[in-house]
């Protein structure tokens, strides 16, 4: 009975994905332990998981560092949790800045809406002071055609007809 072809993609289920990670991670590992004795090789395999586990395999005594020395089990597990920490700090600081930002957001609608309201109570008064403003030539509001047929804006003869348009609607 023969096996089928798997396509290559990121498997959605995620205990599927985990049985898998755990059998291949095995299998990877008995690969390598195979190569290492048959071949006489020094062979390392470094895997970490999804969640940032660290799975380790290693030939001999080949844990070596960048500069070509030894490095205990000990140092990486030492090395792991520094890593670990210096992660948990940045997601840290990554959160605060965030939380921040979206306070000042806030902060800036607060003084928007405030100002929006004040503009508006402003516009009531000076039309509640000037109720002969709220219409204008052809039955449109505005206020500005009332000083303008008084003067007629210091021409001899009255204008045509001034057109209010309105410029704050609720």
């Amino acid at each position: 009975m023969g096996r089928r072809k798997l396509e290559m993609k990121r498997i959605e289920d995620k205990s599927s994905r985990q049985v898998t990670f755990s059998k291949r991670r095995s299998g990877l590992n008995k690969k390598a332990r195979q190569l290492s004795v048959l071949c006489d090789a020094a062979v390392a395999v470094v895997v970490f998981s999804s969640n940032g586990k660290l799975y380790e395999y290693c030939s001999g005594t080949n844990r070596l560092d960048e500069k070509g020395n030894v490095v205990s089990v000990s140092d990486m597990t030492e090395l792991e949790e520094e890593l670990s920490a210096a992660l948990m700090h940045t997601r840290a600081r990554k959160t605060q800045l965030m939380m921040e930002r979206i306070s000042g957001f806030h902060e800036q609608e607060r003084k928007l809406s405030d100002e929006k309201e004040e503009l508006k109570q402003q516009l009531q008064v000076a039309s509640a002071a000037n109720p002969k403003d709220d219409v204008g030539v052809g039955g449109q509001s505005g206020g500005l055609n009332d000083s303008a047929d008084n003067q007629y804006c210091g021409q001899t003869t009255p204008p045509q007809q001034l057109l209010t348009l309105p410029l704050f609607k609720d």
